[in-house]
């Protein structure tokens, strides 16, 4: 806890960002640094609460001790806070920056009062300790002789192969990117997450003894398509290895591919040039950005500068396509989202500690709204079909809707109506696909025994982490689902908690 009283004392008062106006003319990092005075008044907040939910199943699933974080940074004891936070993080730079905080959905003080600003200490305390040069490569004193071969380099793949260098393995990345980092790095855009803050942290892996091989595609056999069938595709990497190939070379493999097959929209005008899945999109303005300097000019793989832009898809993804579409400067952008609008207060079956459900208003959100004057997001809107533009009978031009409604039927169910005469057709020069993703692409499968769960995921239970395959393991969205960030980085801290098991024996790996 903090102070004793703080609770009562101190209003919560987040972290300011740059103005949307200013922000969306460049693609840096919006974050401001604040004084850290308004930090421990801040970290003050945190009570004396008895049962400490934020790190509850509810909250934080890598079980950051966030209680007595909050109490080190009230009481300037900033390097044993930092010390805490790595004890469960490998990569609190990462979660303080896009992780959506569920600690701060299940904070006690969230019951009556705004939570404790839980996510920006996180951030403000790992940013301090590279500041004042308290993060440092640790390699292992001893080495074991293991061998262990992680494919995908994303917060799942990172946050295994810490864990398993720290205790003396050796271990190498495999990305079929140009870069590493998979989603940290391609799938976030930089003005979220600085590519620089990414790198950081892999040159520090690296100098702690993590091998990283890029633009090589771990498939199911030596002839298996390394690209999907229908989905996003990398531009080719440079070679390819069989998964049988891996678990000649090494004592055990883990799987940390990600879920990055993405759900399509197959309506009549699908074929049309100018729509681009998410992915497409983002991944390839990263790389303009990165390939010409962050701040500096570059010209996008696929541009939105003075189109009508029509984003499909309401979460994290969506609103990233949002936020970059606005620093290309479109001419106008409306996000469609087929639920209905999240209530602005928990509702009766929403109750705490359970992760509130409520109307949130993202950074891509309020660059439209400042720039256009209305924020983008229309609820209850189905896309019926895409129109060719006129003239340019290749590309798309429209996109036709109706409005939904959704009720429950006799079983309890919700179910989607279309309302007759809402139908209408919006302007759209780029459409952006982004409603979610269907799990791992099924190159590494091609050819292999390697079972999959229903969700088409590769089957491997939480807490073993063992899929069919002797010796190979399995974490992260390409496991479980799409998810977030700090679930990745848990599952790779406990896949590498099983393979180490699986090694020696036993583990000393929390």
């Amino acid at each position: 806890m903090g102070k004793p009283t703080g609770f009562m004392e101190f209003e919560r008062q987040t972290v300011p960002s740059v103005s949307p106006q200013e922000r969306v003319q460049n693609f840096l990092e919006f974050h401001d640094h604040v004084p850290e005075e308004h930090l421990r008044t801040q970290g003050a907040r945190c009570m004396d609460c008895g049962v400490p939910f934020c790190q509850s199943d509810t909250g934080c699933p890598v079980d950051n001790l966030i209680p007595e974080w909050n109490d080190l940074v009230y009481k300037g004891r900033w390097r044993e806070a930092l010390d805490r936070l790595h004890k469960t993080n490998n990569f609190p730079e990462f979660t303080g920056r896009v992780c959506p905080a569920p600690c701060e959905g299940a904070c006690c003080l969230g019951v009556i009062e705004p939570p404790v600003t839980i996510k920006n200490i996180e951030m403000a305390i790992v940013d301090k300790g590279f500041a004042e040069g308290w993060i440092t490569p640790k390699p292992p004193t001893t080495r074991t002789g293991k061998k262990i071969a992680i494919v995908g380099s994303g917060p799942a793949g990172l946050a295994a192969a810490a864990q398993l260098n720290s205790v003396g393995h050796s271990v190498t990345v495999y990305e079929r990117a140009d870069r590493i980092g998979g989603l940290l790095m391609y799938g976030i855009p930089n003005m979220k997450l600085d590519k620089r803050t990414v790198q950081r942290r892999i040159d520090l892996l690296a100098a702690e003894g993590v091998t990283f091989v890029t633009g090589t595609a771990v498939t199911g056999t030596s002839n298996a398509p390394s690209q999907p069938a229908n989905g996003f595709a990398l531009p080719n990497p440079a070679r390819q290895i069989p998964l049988a190939e891996l678990r000649g070379k090494f004592d055990a493999v883990l799987l940390a591919t990600g879920a990055t097959r993405p759900r399509n929209l197959d309506i009549p005008g699908r074929n049309l040039r100018g729509i681009h899945f998410a992915m497409e999109f983002l991944h390839g303005n990263t790389k303009a950005v990165l390939d010409a300097g962050i701040d500096q000019a570059f010209t996008p793989a696929i541009s939105a500068q003075d189109k009508h832009v029509i984003v499909i898809g309401g979460g994290d993804t969506g609103c990233d396509c949002i936020g970059t579409s606005m620093r290309h400067g479109c001419k106008s952008l409306v996000n469609f989202e087929l639920l209905p609008e999240p209530p602005g207060k928990r509702a009766a079956d929403n109750p705490w500690p359970t992760w509130p459900r409520i109307l949130r208003t993202d950074y891509g959100h309020e660059e439209v709204a400042a720039v256009f004057g209305a924020d983008p997001r229309v609820f209850t809107i189905n896309a019926k079909e895409f129109l060719p533009a006129p003239g340019k009978p290749d590309h798309v031009g429209a996109v036709k809707t109706v409005r939904v409604e959704w009720k429950k039927d006799e079983k309890g169910q919700f179910r989607m109506t279309e309302l007759a005469g809402t139908e209408k057709t919006y302007p759209a020069d780029m459409v952006l696909l982004a409603m979610g993703f269907l799990g791992p692409e099924n190159a590494v499968v091609q050819g292999s025994d390697l079972a999959l769960d229903p969700r088409s995921n590769f089957k491997a239970d939480y807490g073993r982490f063992a899929t069919s395959l002797p010796g190979v393991f399995a974490a992260g969205d390409c496991r479980r689902g799409q998810s977030l960030v700090v679930w990745a980085i848990n599952e790779g801290r406990l896949a590498a908690r099983e393979i180490d098991r699986h090694l020696m024996g036993a583990t000393t790996l929390p």
